[in-house]
């Protein structure tokens, strides 16, 4: 008797609704459970299920590079980035299982996006009314380069939150 609890406890499984649940047979991705609840599946040696985060997730810069703008100044920003997993299979392929893994990514590829469009502009645009512009080129870069690589994300917002001098200069 307590080895049939203990087989038939092994076989079922929660999905919450905040996540997705992905359920592998000897290491490849069988099904994708999108709904919430309770699911069945084999033993642990024949299917293993792993959680993916499906709620909004925040990615905040880390990085304190400057960049240069069109008149060869250098500035410090800080950004965030909104972003969603959309296709948990396509996102463990590309990416893998860890959330932190496809932050990293995601943060190379928007790091890259704003140094390549604050180069275009001057410190005046960036600190006007073109800002939004700024942002909004930015988003679409990401999503372009997302979508090409079949990461399974969807960017949500792209925002500058600061546009400051290198230290050196300020004081």
């Amino acid at each position: 008797l307590l080895v049939g609890l203990a087989l038939l406890s092994s076989m079922i499984f929660v999905v919450d609704q905040r996540q997705f649940g992905v359920i592998y047979s000897l290491g490849q991705i069988k099904d994708v459970i999108t709904e919430p609840g309770l699911n069945f599946k084999l033993p642990p040696p024949f299917q293993n299920v792993s959680y993916i985060d499906k709620r909004l997730l925040t990615l905040d810069s880390t990085d304190t590079e400057p960049v240069l703008t069109a008149e060869k100044q250098r500035l410090v920003i800080d950004w965030y980035v909104r972003w969603r997993i959309t296709n948990p299979s396509e996102y463990i392929r590309a990416i893998g299982l860890d959330e932190a893994a496809g932050a990293n990514q995601l943060s190379r590829e928007v790091r890259n996006a704003f140094q390549e469009e604050i180069s275009k502009r001057t410190v005046r645009e960036l600190i006007s009314a073109k800002r939004e512009t700024l942002m909004t080129d930015v988003k679409r870069e990401v999503l372009e380069k997302v979508r090409s690589r079949n990461w399974g994300i969807e960017i949500v917002d792209v925002r500058l939150t600061r546009a400051d001098y290198v230290e050196a200069i300020t004081e």
